[in-house]
């Protein structure tokens, strides 16, 4: 071979490479979207609950706040299996820009709907459809994307460049809150519950958020690795240590942030926490991809995905406030410590099967 042809040979696949990161930048960019409006209605629901709903108990509000949450949640499974279908049989670029189109567009309603006191009854109807549409477009895009993403990694890195997509998900919500730092510097206290509540991630800049933003950074950087390592592992191996560490750290962790006082202490519980996560959220969407062949995989990707974040995922707010209500909150750790071990209990079942399965 010539020198000549050597550096073309070179030259394409540099080429390639870009390419292909390219395309899982692109591809994970849905993700960005769909995980931004979820901190807006998740963690600024403390803000709008009295917004849509009528006065009463706090409480009783954020109820019903976080049941339009996980109704939302459970349109998944229909977006999962109307918009699997669509990028299997139409392509997953279209799929995508549908899906996301769909998210953009229920956001907007939300941020412009009128509230109780203005539409009544109209305001928490509305934000249910506004949320049921936006439930119905998330429940496509993440089984769309993943499989995109998983038909475009190269082979033998397939975890790394997967990984990506959490990566996008956690630049999401830490571009979120560094458009709120500037924005806080310019509204008041008052200003925030009365209409900045439509910012995202509305709360003071003291010290837990700024504990937060470096961890979430910390997320972010650590996804890659994480997904590199499963390539070396496999990935059943990296789910039984994440369900494994989830089963025995989650009461510990979470108990031991109720009366942590040290913030550095604090970083160090979160980080570990996340950490655990790490070897579930950098495989979640390749782990899922090489089960399904090419014809079904995004419709099998996406609503799989979508049935179990509609039974356990939508519903975690809703159980956590509801154990607060009657006065045991702490239960809601042994709730989670629970789906640590059933997902410890499903990865001891992961075989692999067919060609290019990494388990």
């Amino acid at each position: 071979m010539t020198e000549t042809s050597i550096a073309a040979r070179d030259s394409l696949t540099g080429s390639d490479t870009r390419r292909r990161v390219w395309a899982i930048v692109g591809a994970s960019s849905g993700n960005l979207v769909e995980w931004f409006d979820f901190y807006v209605y998740s963690f600024c629901s403390l803000y709008f609950a009295h917004i849509f709903f009528p006065a009463g108990n706090t409480t009783t509000q954020l109820l019903q706040t976080a049941g339009v949450f996980a109704a939302g949640f459970l349109m998944r499974p229909i977006g999962g299996w109307l918009f699997g279908r669509l990028a299997d049989r139409h392509g997953r670029k279209k799929s995508m820009l549908i899906s996301v189109c769909m998210m953009c567009f229920g956001s907007l309603v939300i941020a412009c709907l009128p509230g109780y006191a203005t539409i009544g009854t109209w305001a928490p109807a509305l934000l249910l459809l506004a949320r049921l549409f936006q439930g119905l477009s998330v429940g496509g895009e993440y089984g769309t994307s993943a499989t995109y993403m998983s038909e475009v990694a190269v082979e033998g890195r397939k975890g790394f460049y997967a990984s990506f997509q959490y990566v996008t998900l956690i630049g999401g919500q830490l571009l979120a809150l560094l458009v709120v730092v500037v924005l806080q510097q310019v509204l008041s206290s008052e200003d925030l519950h009365a209409w900045g509540w439509r910012i995202p991630f509305a709360m003071h800049a003291n010290t837990a958020s700024i504990l937060m933003t470096a961890a979430l950074f910390v997320f972010m950087l650590i996804q890659p690795i994480i997904g590199a390592l499963s390539d070396k592992i496999g990935r059943r191996t990296s789910m039984l240590i994440f369900g494994g560490l989830a089963t025995v750290c989650t009461v510990p962790v979470l108990s031991a942030l109720q009366s942590v006082t040290s913030p550095i202490a604090a970083f160090a519980l979160v980080m570990c926490a996340l950490l655990i996560v790490s070897f579930y959220t950098s495989i979640s969407g390749i782990l899922k991809a090489e089960m399904f062949p090419a014809q079904v995989r995004a419709l099998g990707v996406g609503l799989s995905y979508a049935v179990a974040n509609a039974l356990f995922g939508g519903s975690a707010e809703y159980v956590a406030l509801s154990l607060k209500s009657v006065g045991v909150e702490t239960a809601f750790f042994w709730y989670v410590t629970l789906m640590g071990a059933l997902a410890f209990l499903v990865s001891l079942m992961l075989h692999a099967k067919g060609k290019g399965l990494r388990l």
